[in-house]
């Protein structure tokens, strides 16, 4: 009796623990601004999220068939979510013009010592991209 018990305590934090992943993934898409961001965000939580939610569920059924064919699951989404990911972004990247548009930090050491606060060069842009 106390097994069983120990199994749903288990399986529930799993679960719990997947759902936050999510929610929080949620937060994190609608957060960003950029495409590629809510890209990683949504990413990530989606491959934690699907992880522990399934093995919540497999630790809730316990060892048979049933968990078998969600390990399958799990790994069909870890094949597949990076792959379709990468062909998005790729998709984002030669379609987006402002994409190699970023302003980079400069750190000087003579503005530093003299205390002033480093500046932003508007003019040096990686256009590599």
């Amino acid at each position: 009796m106390t097994a069983k018990w120990i199994q749903f305590g288990a399986a529930a934090l799993l679960l719990v623990s997947g759902l936050v992943f999510m929610i929080l993934a949620v937060f994190g898409v609608n957060k960003f601004h950029r495409a590629l961001n809510r890209m990683h965000a949504a990413a990530m939580g989606d491959t934690l999220g699907i992880l522990f939610v399934i093995l919540g569920l497999v630790a809730l059924r316990g060892i048979s068939m049933d968990s078998l064919k969600l390990v399958l699951v799990i790994i069909f989404f870890w094949i597949a979510s990076p792959v379709s990911g990468h062909m998005i972004s790729r998709l984002e990247a030669m379609t987006d013009e402002d994409l190699g548009q970023l302003a980079v930090i400069h750190h000087s050491k003579e503005k530093r010592d003299s205390g002033r606060e480093d500046t932003l060069d508007k003019g040096a842009q990686d256009e590599s991209i």
